[in-house]
């Protein structure tokens, strides 16, 4: 099982080195190729270029003589170690490609990337078939893949062509510079119309599947979430999530730590029907509602990010899909219905 709080960030390699006081001056790409393993001068070459590989914080060139106490940040890709991958004729829906990058409206229930038990059927393998000479690594089980989204949330991925695309685009969700934006429709009434949940999450302790919050800012790592109301049912109500970083299921652990599970989110307790004393068969209703959604009421609704070539800022909107929206209107002429 991979590390479950890896977030999109930590799908690369992070290094920090300190140059020796008898340092002897080095250019700065052969000072990372002779220190990372894997590195060939070509990848870091192009890291230094967008930026990815940092001397005392500020961007420089390739021929950067590292001196003696500079420190040398670098995010690489990381390559797991796993089996072959397969290409598979699997149907996607790709909204947007260029030469650099492709962005995918991916289903729920479609698994992103080969790990254990799922080596076969996911969003790569298919994307192995529809797309040639994606960016990968000695033994890269996630060719391309600069961010992910849990097997059962609906919407955008965004995948990179390139190396450079790969390396470009990293840096920016190491930098949490690029723009995400879910719906989610989660249990209860929030009190405030907006807000911002800022609470560590790490494995939980009794069961290690799951994220958790911890109050003590020494566990876990930091996560944010804005979330803003957009609709109100009484017993549910539909937010939309800005993430200003990226953890594993971090919108749910977040919304259930709040007192409202994600609707129909069977890990987090959104599975869990609501006494609604007032309304007519309230469960039986609830029931029909979570047969149209049988899973989390997820969405990765928009991607906002600079392009690696054109340097200019891109943005992509995803509609809620059929299941997620059809729960969403039988909610509303029910509501209608009995108030």
């Amino acid at each position: 099982m991979e590390d479950f709080l890896e977030e999109e960030q930590e799908l690369y390699e992070h290094f920090k080195f300190i140059a020796d006081k008898g340092q002897s001056l080095i250019r700065l790409d052969k000072f990372v190729t002779s220190r990372v393993e894997n590195a060939t001068r070509t990848k870091v070459q192009r890291a230094i270029e967008v930026g990815s590989i940092l001397v005392n914080d500020r961007k420089v060139k390739s021929n950067y003589q590292v001196k003696p106490a500079d420190i040398v940040t670098i995010v690489l890709p990381n390559p797991p170690k796993n089996p072959e991958l397969i290409a598979e004729n699997i149907p996607i829906e790709i909204i947007y490609e260029d030469n650099d990058l492709l962005l995918v409206n991916k289903s729920a229930g479609m698994v992103v990337h080969p790990g254990f038990n799922n080596y076969t059927g996911t969003l790569i393998n298919a994307l192995l078939y529809h797309v040639q000479n994606l960016p990968a690594y000695s033994d890269e089980m996630r060719p391309g893949l600069v961010h992910r989204i849990d097997k059962d949330t609906s919407g955008l991925l965004l995948i990179a062509k390139t190396e450079n695309a790969l390396v470009y685009l990293a840096k920016q969700f190491f930098d949490h510079s690029i723009s995400r934006v879910y719906n989610a429709l989660v249990w209860g009434d929030l009190k405030d119309n907006e807000g911002t949940i800022n609470a560590n999450l790490s494995r939980d302790l009794k069961d290690r599947r799951l994220a958790a919050v911890f109050l003590d800012e020494t566990i876990g790592k930091k996560a944010i979430t804005h979330y803003k109301v957009l609709e109100r049912f009484g017993f549910a109500t539909l937010i939309e999530c800005k993430l200003e970083t990226g953890r594993t299921h971090q919108i749910r652990a977040h919304m259930k730590y709040l007192g409202h599970p994600l609707f129909a989110d069977e890990t987090y307790g959104g599975m869990q029907i609501v006494k609604q004393s007032k309304m007519p068969k309230f469960e039986q209703f609830i029931d029909n509602c979570f047969k149209i959604i049988p899973r989390q009421a997820l969405h990765a609704r928009t991607l906002g990010f600079i392009h690696p070539t054109s340097l200019k800022p891109i943005h992509f909107e995803s509609a809620l899909p059929n299941d997620f929206n059809e729960v969403l209107i039988k909610i509303r002429q029910y509501v209608i219905a009995n108030t």
